[in-house]
């Protein structure tokens, strides 16, 4: 077996920190019986969970392409962060369920300074994981990654809520409080949980790169036109870390083939270096055919169609 990958091994810290918590924020519920800290403590299962898949995730992307995956793994990550967002939801059903009960059916928070003291420890596991994981997955173009570190950061704001909320419900005597900040914890984890089922489904609907990507590309594209070369079909999309261009480049036809091919490497390693881990397709064709402008869809029509383009 090969070694992890940067990226897994990230993955790896994630799955201890949610080891870390859950056995904290169990503690602390044990300790307390807040129904706030038990919410807390149901979300830290959803990180470990979210984790393992992250590591799955993250060695399937990182394997090269192959004969039946010719653009490579890179899609597998959305893959992780979906499946992590439906868990959030699964969690946040389980955080409402408990917490209607518990505020039809209230009680007294036991040694609660104790509790909140072990539930603000794995607090902080959890801001300096995120931390890393927010660096880790931007500097590897990462969505697993930054992901996961967007659930552990949503974990800790919910986490200081519910420190705060039981806090207040021991200081004030009113014991449904805990569990009002129960049901905001859910609401706040079903927030997370549609951020990042939906931007999952733009990767997997192969959704362009970003609109500054985008200009840097066509600012290239355009250096060019004093030499008398236009562009069109320029398309793009991302998976995972890796972000696929293609465009066609329209030369004038005396140009040798040579000379064509010079320009196209030319423009394709300005671009890599501006946009990195591209995969770029290219397509040269003589500016004075007027075939050459029958290609800027999708689908070309056939020869002789009158379909407009």
């Amino acid at each position: 077996m090969t070694a992890a990958p940067t990226t897994a091994r990230y993955a790896l810290i994630s799955v201890a920190a949610a080891l870390a918590t859950i056995a904290l924020k169990g503690g602390a519920y044990l300790l307390t019986g807040s129904i706030g800290l038990l919410s807390d403590a149901l979300e830290s299962l959803v990180n470990l969970a979210a984790a393992l898949v992250a590591l799955l995730a993250l060695w399937v992307a990182a394997r090269p392409a192959d004969a039946e995956h010719t653009y490579g793994h890179t899609k597998a990550e959305y893959f992780s962060s979906g499946f992590e967002g439906v868990l959030i939801f699964l969690a946040a059903a389980s955080i409402m369920y408990t917490a209607l009960r518990r505020l039809l059916h209230p009680q007294a928070i036991e040694a609660p300074g104790i509790g909140l003291a072990i539930s603000a420890a794995a607090t902080a596991i959890n801001f300096g994981t995120a931390r890393v994981l927010f660096a880790a997955g931007r500097r590897n173009d990462s969505i697993t990654l930054e992901a996961d570190a967007q659930h552990l950061m949503t974990d800790v704001w919910t986490s200081v809520g519910v420190i705060v909320g039981v806090g207040a419900a021991v200081l004030t005597g009113w014991h449904r409080l805990d569990a009002i900040v129960a049901i905001a914890v859910a609401l706040n984890v079903l927030r997370t949980g549609g951020k990042l089922l939906w931007r999952s489904m733009l990767g997997l609907l192969d959704t362009a790169l970003p609109d500054d990507m985008v200009g840097t590309i066509r600012a290239i594209l355009d250096a060019h036109s004093a030499e008398g070369v236009r562009y069109h079909a320029l398309r793009t999309r991302q998976a995972g870390a890796r972000r696929f261009i293609a465009f066609h480049i329209l030369v004038p036809g005396g140009w040798t083939v040579q000379r064509g091919h010079d320009l196209l490497e030319a423009i394709e390693e300005q671009i890599r270096a501006a946009v990195p881990n591209s995969t770029i397709d290219t397509h040269l064709e003589p500016i004075e055919d007027p075939v050459s402008w029958e290609d800027t869809r999708l689908e070309r029509p056939p020869q002789g169609s009158t379909e407009p383009v």
